[in-house]
This record gives C-alpha cells, sequence and structure tokens, in this order.
C-alpha cells in the first residue's frame, strides 16, 4: 500500500513539473539538432553535431547576457545566432526563425534580398560541422537563446552550399 502511494506521489510530482515547465522539454541539444538538420537536408548538407564545448561556451555567454537581455553577439571564436522573444521561446521557435531568413536568400546571386538573410546561411553553412546552443531567461522575463557553429560560417564570397 506505501509503495502504491509512494508512486501515485511520483506520477503526480512528474505531472506537475511537466505542467509548470513545458518549455524544458523542448530544448534539449535534439530538439536544436533536428531543426538545424531539417533545414540542412532540405538543401542537400549533412548534419552537424552536438558539441558540449561549444554548448558551454553558448551557456557562458548568454548567463552574462541575463542582467541586460540586449542581442549582442559574443565576438567570440565560433559562429553565432541570437534570438530573442519577450515571453519564453523553445530550440525549434528560434532556429525557425532564423530558417524563415531562406526566403530573402537568393542563390544565384548568393546574396540577401528583401530582408536579413545571414542567420539562416549560418544555420545551412556546409562546413559548419558541430553545434552548441543554449537559453536563458532574462531578468525582465525575456528569453535570449544562442547557438554557436564550428567551424563558423558566412564569409564573404563564400556559399553557404
Amino acid at each position: 500500500m506505501v509503495k502504491f502511494y509512494f508512486l501515485a506521489a511520483l506520477v503526480t510530482l512528474v505531472i506537475c513539473l511537466a505542467l509548470l515547465h513545458p518549455s524544458l522539454a523542448q530544448n534539449s541539444p535534439q530538439d536544436y539538432l533536428r531543426a538545424h538538420n531539417a533545414a540542412r537536408a532540405s538543401v542537400g548538407v549533412g548534419p552537424v553535431r552536438w558539441d558540449n564545448n561549444v554548448a558551454a561556451f553558448a551557456q557562458n555567454y548568454v548567463n552574462k547576457l541575463r542582467g541586460n537581455c540586449k542581442l549582442v553577439h559574443s565576438g567570440g571564436k565560433y559562429g553565432e545566432n541570437l534570438a530573442w522573444r519577450s515571453g519564453d521561446m523553445t530550440a525549434a521557435g528560434a532556429v525557425k526563425m532564423w530558417v524563415d531568413e531562406k526566403a530573402y536568400y537568393d542563390y544565384r546571386s548568393n546574396s540577401c534580398v528583401g530582408g536579413e538573410c545571414g542567420h539562416y546561411t549560418q544555420v545551412v553553412w556546409r562546413n559548419s560541422v558541430r553545434l552548441g546552443c543554449a537559453k536563458v531567461r532574462c531578468n525582465n522575463g525575456a528569453t535570449i537563446i544562442s547557438c554557436n557553429y564550428d567551424p563558423p560560417g558566412n564569409y564573404a564570397h563564400q556559399r553557404p552550399f
């Protein structure tokens, strides 16, 4: 009987935690990889793989942004995409923002036409093979997500794919 009550309490706790923090299950390395690799596959580029060192760099950097919540690039050795939202944001949501810039990338001229496309080209940059991402809720309630890419992309006069 004690085992039953313990199990029931444990199941209730897990359900409550899932309801209180639904985004926790939507920000795993696999969520970032899945979104990136789907975009890469759509243009014939091989997948990226998760790199814990790159992810640690991303986490360290977004932790520094928690106080002011401003989108300022780190200037580090990796390629970097940043996303900001006034509320919560998922891994897939951030990557979708970047991939939606595909509409502005013109392959023939290898340039952005009518809007920003540099986040998109970094996502699909064929030579970037390692990925690390991190998320932070800022003190003001907003969210910043950083994805870092190794080696970096977006070199002038080079095509992403």
